[in-house]
């Protein structure tokens, strides 16, 4: 078995910049936010990442892009010739910070089978990932912003 890359999408191969201002009105604007996502440019050094780590790691997608989105996803991911073994996103209703969701979706994933890599933008994520022993990098190549910081964290959306 191959090791493990678990990668996230938004902020580290998808640019969601161009839909940050949905989550800047009051209230927020969740349907148009995730209906935009299949617009996303590609992140060049995240796709460019992802494809070196094809050639030995077996790629899963750890998102917290809601299930409903999952059609839309696959078909960028294939789009950007990227697609992984898995992709795993928030469950329906779960709206816990992202460092929470993910550390326990990661374990259930990770059961049994060597994690050579996590690669993520959020630094809160990371942190978590880090403390609790997993090989964790923090994506830089998009600035991460407050706006997603405040969706992943405080209102546990993506």
């Amino acid at each position: 078995m191959r090791p493990l890359a678990v990668i996230d999408i938004d902020g580290v191969v998808a640019d969601v910049s161009h839909r940050l201002h949905h989550l800047s009105s009051r209230p927020k604007d969740w349907g148009s936010f995730f209906a935009a996502a299949a617009d996303d440019p590609p992140l060049e050094v995240g796709v460019r990442r992802v494809r070196e780590l094809l050639a030995d790691h077996e790629v899963v997608y750890l998102t917290g892009r809601p299930e409903w989105l999952r059609k839309d996803t696959e078909r960028w991911l294939a789009a950007q010739e990227i697609t992984g073994s898995a992709l795993h996103m928030r469950r329906r209703g779960d709206r816990r910070p992202a460092r929470q969701t993910k550390a326990e979706l990661l374990a259930e994933l990770a059961h049994g089978r060597e994690v050579r890599i996590v690669l993520d933008d959020d630094p809160e994520v990371v942190d978590a990932l880090a403390a609790a022993g997993w090989p964790v990098e923090l994506a830089t190549w998009l600035p991460h912003s407050r706006t997603l910081a405040q969706a992943q964290e405080t209102e546990g959306r993506t």
